[in-house]
């Protein structure tokens, strides 16, 4: 399975938002194209509906095996004492549809923050609504306003509808890198001193 890498200067979501045409706008305003919704950020006593929503994601993405975090884990790691990520929730007809998860990078060349998105999810029955848009200018503007310059992610090469959306908000594809990715035993040898290279 592979996946590809792709990267949202910060400023380019979040300046498009400034100059929608009128038509989008109208469209936008129509009750049928954008039903009520809300964005906030999650809470400890949400973590059921996060990691609902997750297994939801890997199910749409063919990884529910993997998926093997527990309510716990999430806790801690979003909640715990040293946060490792943040979560953000679209709230429609009084419940979580959509989910948002990031962290913060770091670039050496700039001496400055980036923005890693984990995971972007909105249940099948309320897409096309523009909560997956929303959820992203939300943290378009808070890497801008943090100073950072850029938001990174990853999508799975089969994902069109996926890539066909990142590219009409801008994103591109990175063309010059390749993910490397070390876990299980190799990373366990390494850790213990092994030598492979």
């Amino acid at each position: 399975m592979r996946v590809q890498c792709y990267r949202l200067p910060a400023r380019t979501l979040s300046h498009k938002a400034k100059h929608e045409t009128k038509r989008a706008r109208e469209q936008r305003s129509h009750p049928l194209n954008n039903p009520t919704f809300t964005l906030r950020e999650a809470t400890p006593s949400d973590v059921p509906d996060i990691l609902r929503l997750v297994r939801g994601l890997a199910e749409y993405e063919r990884l529910l095996h993997e998926a093997v975090a527990t309510e716990a884990e999430f806790h801690t790691a979003l909640f715990g004492p040293q946060p490792r990520a943040h979560a953000m929730l679209a709230i429609a007809d009084d419940r979580a549809v959509g989910l948002s998860v990031w962290y913060y990078t770091f670039s050496t060349f700039t001496g400055r923050p980036d923005m890693f998105l984990e995971d972007l999810f909105v249940e099948p029955a309320y897409r096309g609504r523009r909560i997956g848009l929303a959820l992203l200018r939300h943290l378009a503007r808070r890497a801008v306003a943090e100073n950072c310059r850029r938001i990174d992610w990853r999508v799975l090469n089969w994902n069109q509808p996926s890539i066909d959306f990142y590219k009409r908000i801008g994103a591109r594809k990175m063309q010059d890198w390749h993910v490397r990715q070390l876990g299980g035993a190799a990373l366990i040898a390494l850790a213990e001193g092994a030598d492979n290279g």
